[in-house]
């Protein structure tokens, strides 16, 4: 018997706890840079020495917002939908997977403007990065897995 898209088994409810956990490192990342630009301190760059450079870069606000404060944001969305998709909400699942798509997207353009215009690397930046990342592959992977297997 073929299984119609309303009945393919979904990712395991603990998948999206995974992602809310993960998404608390990215918060607490996002709220971190944005104290730092609010007061005005300096970072301290313990593994790469571009933290400076790329969190001083016009890259670094969006209108007067800090872009980690709009990341802070984003990643509070993340923890709370992905909190509701474990509990089987379709349509958060969906919101979830839109905003962690959005994400992802531009976290490469992040990457590419630290790489090829700043010239510059931010650790928390990047620990930033690997968090979208994570998150996306949490999220997105049980599902292309279970779809693969529906389809046998």
């Amino acid at each position: 018997m073929t299984q119609t898209n309303s009945l393919r088994p979904s990712a395991q409810p603990w998948t999206y706890f995974v992602a809310a956990l993960i998404s608390l490192i990215g918060l607490g990342d996002a709220i971190y840079l944005t104290v730092q630009h609010i007061t005005g301190a300096s970072l301290r760059c313990t593994i790469i020495s571009g933290c400076s450079e790329v969190l001083s870069s016009p890259y670094a606000q969006v209108g007067p917002f800090p872009l980690a404060a709009v990341g802070a944001a984003a990643y509070f969305v993340v923890f709370s939908l992905a909190i509701l998709s474990a509990f089987r909400y379709p349509f958060v699942k969906l919101l979830l997977k839109i905003l962690l798509a959005l994400m992802f997207l531009a976290t490469l353009w992040l990457l590419y403007l630290q790489a090829f215009v700043i010239h510059h690397f931010c650790q928390y930046c990047l620990l930033s990065a690997a968090v979208t990342t994570a998150l996306t592959l949490v999220v997105f992977v049980p599902d292309f897995r279970t779809s693969k297997t529906a389809n046998l």
